[in-house]
């Protein structure tokens, strides 16, 4: 009997720690539900309805394209065939979503050298750079995506419909929002706008017509590559390292490159600030090569969430500061030491009332008279019947 309880006791025990690590890894266990990313191009936008037939999801790009939007960080790419819900006309859009604004603006310059695509003027609005091309191409960069258009029509409202396509793409926000920022340093006058060229890596650099050796650029250690034409001049390229250290050494390793080629070359103006350097090749004039390279700057920006006050102001706040706390505790000590006063007064006066004394008393002293006279001490004391007066002192004791 004593060894049957024991064992349904054991029994019950093993089933309660069972019980209890089934419960602990079942609140271990997270569930995790990973949502499908949105769609990268719409069902509608405007007066145009995509047409579900003709849809190409994903769509991956060939060829050439396929290794610069690898370089650039391609995420993903879509292809649609739109028409208008009142008439023929037809619109094919491509679009392609890359990891930051960076990639995307490279994707953009390549895809704005291609033959019949971005010859037109460069139209900014809404956030969004469009240009056109001959034949109803469009092409459009919006944040970290980049839309290729064909319509088969057209119209003066073509660019607003093509706007409000871009409402529509993924929105992006933080550093990876934030455009390169070396094309901010290109001189505009006499710039050729569709000869501008981005690139991250030597696919896109060689893609992109670069004439410099892409082994010397530094693409293996991060480097931002722009080159753009002036009218009547040569190409001037821009190269953006991570570390003046690096600079320095791909600056010396073009500079030897470019000896080597002596004429062949042009006329070469090299220059490094910073992180940047700044080379000038090909049929300019020596002077306009030295004006174009030693006329660019790089700015550095600072951001500040909080206006800076200035130095003497901070001091003098300070000095302020300090001698209006040692006023203030120089006042709550002497508040104190008044009450504290009135405190220990009040309740010695108090206590002698309540002994029936009074409440203010003079002091009593003695008096010790060092000039020779004899002079009787009054005790204070009031002489009784019977009393014996204190003898006198003796003027020799």
């Amino acid at each position: 009997m004593v060894q049957s309880k024991r064992f349904l006791a054991r029994a019950f025990f093993s089933f309660l720690l069972i019980c209890a690590a089934v419960f602990a890894s079942a609140q271990d266990t997270k569930t995790t539900v990973t949502l499908p990313p949105a769609p990268l191009l719409p069902a509608s936008f405007g007066p145009w309805q995509s047409d579900p037939a003709a849809t190409v999801e994903p769509f991956q790009p060939q060829g050439e394209a396929a290794a610069v939007f690898t370089e650039a960080g391609l995420v993903r790419s879509s292809q649609k065939a739109f028409h208008r819900a009142e008439g023929s006309e037809t619109m094919n859009v491509e679009a392609y979503q890359f990891t930051d604004a960076t990639g995307a603006f490279s994707a953009f310059t390549y895809l704005r050298g291609l033959k019949g695509t971005g010859a037109g003027a460069l139209d900014k609005a809404d956030g969004m750079e469009t240009v056109s091309g001959p034949g109803g191409e469009f092409l459009a960069w919006h944040g970290s995506t980049v839309v290729r258009a064909v319509v088969s029509r057209v119209r003066p409202t073509t660019k607003d419909e093509l706007n409000e396509l871009a409402q529509t793409l993924p929105k992006i926000t933080g550093p990876k929002a934030h455009p390169p920022v070396i094309p901010r340093y290109l001189p505009e006058k006499g710039l050729i706008q569709d000869s501008l060229r981005y690139a991250l890596g030597p696919a896109g650099y060689k893609a992109m017509g670069g004439t410099l050796p892409a082994d010397l650029l530094g693409f293996d250690k991060a480097a931002e590559v722009l080159a753009a034409r002036y009218d009547g001049q040569g190409t001037l390229t821009l190269l953006m390292l991570p570390t003046p250290q690096i600079a320095a050494d791909r600056g010396r390793a073009l500079a030897d490159w470019l000896t080597q080629q002596g004429a062949a070359a042009g006329t070469v103006k090299l220059r490094r600030e910073g992180t940047l350097l700044i080379l000038a090749t090909g049929p300019w004039t020596p002077e306009a090569a030295k004006a174009m390279v030693e006329d660019i700057h790089p700015q550095s920006e600072l951001t500040w969430n909080r206006p800076v006050p200035l130095n003497f102001f901070s001091e003098v706040h300070k000095t302020v500061s300090l001698l209006t706390a040692i006023a203030i505790l120089c006042g709550l000590c002497a508040l104190a030491a008044i009450l504290l006063g009135f405190f220990l007064g009040g309740g010695r006066a108090l206590v002698r009332v309540m002994q029936g004394k009074p409440a203010a008393t003079e002091p009593e002293f003695l008096r010790i008279d060092l000039g020779g006279s004899v002079e009787q001490i009054s005790t204070g004391s009031t002489d009784s019947p019977g009393s014996e007066n204190p003898p006198e002192a003796d003027p020799k004791d």
